[in-house]
């Protein structure tokens, strides 16, 4: 079982259904164009990021599938000697003072197999692989003409080889985030426990960039960024090297581990496209999908939650991402997830985007970044699996209430999950790019 069926080439072409938000989304899109790859925002986000580029090439095969090609060939031309895909890769015409941490705190030159081109050195959430496979199927004809997947096959198995062997911290076989910023899910109230035994940097040792743009309420704390300064500061001093003793946040999360699974089951369609063993992902597929099971799953929750490696402890944190693993194909407890899914805690019949934490906590924040905002990638991922496991009419309400909402609310970076508001940067790439996948979903 593959995701397939929500990659296939639109069976129609219903942009007539939602015109002004289809030309919409495409201007968004070629606005936030600079030559070879697309920016998440224009002056928040001004260089290429890793997901981010993944999710973008779903939604430009719509508009230009040679375009959505290059954006992902633009980010795999940055991918390091040992297979990692950095999180950031930084654009040379951009000043060097529009974001931070930029190129000189990350140094990625002076790290053994990093790339001419200045990257960061952390990664993101794996996605890679499933948006290859989408924007192959787009047009076939002209990804065989530009030998599209024979040339990029190599580098995202390189990419997988990479989290499945340096990444493997708990020795399970789950790869493990090091970072915040490596979960895509940055200021998640799952990484508070874990964060907390981290020594922050001085405050004043750095300057934020992103307060510059977006409010300080809905961003993360002074607090929080220290820790994530000195965390990748600890990365980077010890030469970007892979292990428990490098790494004082290290986390088997269910979110991340998803997407690698979903890929390693589009590697595998990838690899018979091409002609070679499919065989060897599917097995990778299947061994990942029962770690995930025995590892982060809890049944009397019906919930996946991350795995803190240094403690052995699931962190209990009912987030976003333990839903996530709805992509996987023939996840056993995806029903369960669907009744998680439509509980108190995210309400999927009425909250849109589903809320990245639990709307019943406390401490649920609407419109602070990943504390309880929704996200259209999330909420499309959510969306992808319930299409997978045959929940069509759940499928097909949120897919309305998605498009309803970014129509009303904008482009925005996120959304409170249950007013009419948007929040974060405005003309976000991802939003716009999801947007336009959803308006041509058969």
């Amino acid at each position: 079982m593959t995701l397939a069926p929500t990659v296939e080439p639109p069976a129609r072409a219903p942009a007539a259904d939602h015109p002004d938000l289809d030309r919409a989304a495409r201007r968004v899109l070629v606005t936030n164009w600079r030559l070879r790859a697309t920016v998440p925002a224009r002056h928040l986000y001004p260089h290429q990021w890793s997901w981010d580029s993944a999710f973008i090439a779903i939604g430009l095969r719509h508009l230009s599938p040679v375009r959505a090609q290059r954006e992902l060939e633009s980010l795999f031309g940055a991918q390091w000697r040992d297979g990692r895909v950095p999180h950031i890769v930084f654009d040379p015409q951009v000043p060097v003072d529009a974001y931070f941490p930029g190129p000189a705190f990350w140094r990625s030159g002076a790290a053994p197999g990093a790339p001419a081109v200045p990257t960061s050195g952390i990664v993101q959430p794996p996605a890679h692989a499933l948006a290859a496979w989408a924007t192959y199927r787009a047009d076939p004809a002209v990804a065989h003409a530009r030998g599209f997947l024979p040339r990029l096959y190599p580098r995202l198995a390189r990419w997988h080889r990479y989290l499945l062997d340096r990444r493997d911290l708990g020795g399970a076989g789950l790869a493990s985030i090091v970072h915040p910023w490596e979960s895509g899910m940055d200021n998640s109230p799952a990484w508070d426990s874990p964060l907390s035994r981290i020594t922050p940097v001085p405050p004043g040792s750095f300057t934020r960039r992103d307060l510059a743009h977006a409010a300080a309420a809905e961003r993360p704390t002074d607090l929080d960024y220290g820790r994530y300064i000195r965390l990748a500061g600890d990365y980077r001093d010890a030469g970007y090297a892979d292990s428990p003793d490098v790494h004082a946040f290290a986390i088997e999360d269910p979110l991340y581990n998803a997407l690698l699974i979903a890929g390693e089951h589009a590697l595998a369609d990838i690899a018979a496209a091409i002609g070679r063993d499919p065989a060897p992902h599917r097995a990778t597929a299947d061994r990942l999908t029962a770690a995930l099971m025995s590892r982060l799953y809890d049944s009397a929750a019906g919930m996946f939650f991350p795995r803190d490696v240094h403690t052995g402890q699931l962190v209990r944190s009912w987030t976003i991402a333990g839903l996530m693993p709805m992509v996987v194909p023939g996840l056993p407890v995806a029903r369960e997830l669907v009744a998680t899914a439509l509980g108190g805690r995210f309400r999927l019949r009425e909250a849109c985007p589903l809320p990245s934490y639990d709307l019943a906590a406390p401490d649920h924040q609407p419109g602070r970044y990943w504390r309880g905002p929704g996200w259209v990638n999330t909420s499309w991922l959510f969306w992808h699996g319930l299409r997978l496991h045959g929940e069509t009419a759940l499928a097909e309400d949120l897919r309305d209430r998605l498009l309803r909402r970014v129509r009303e609310a904008g482009f925005r970076e996120y959304f409170d999950p249950l007013a009419d508001t948007g929040h974060g940067t405005d003309g976000f790439s991802w939003t716009a790019a999801l947007a336009l996948d959803l308006i041509r979903a058969a």
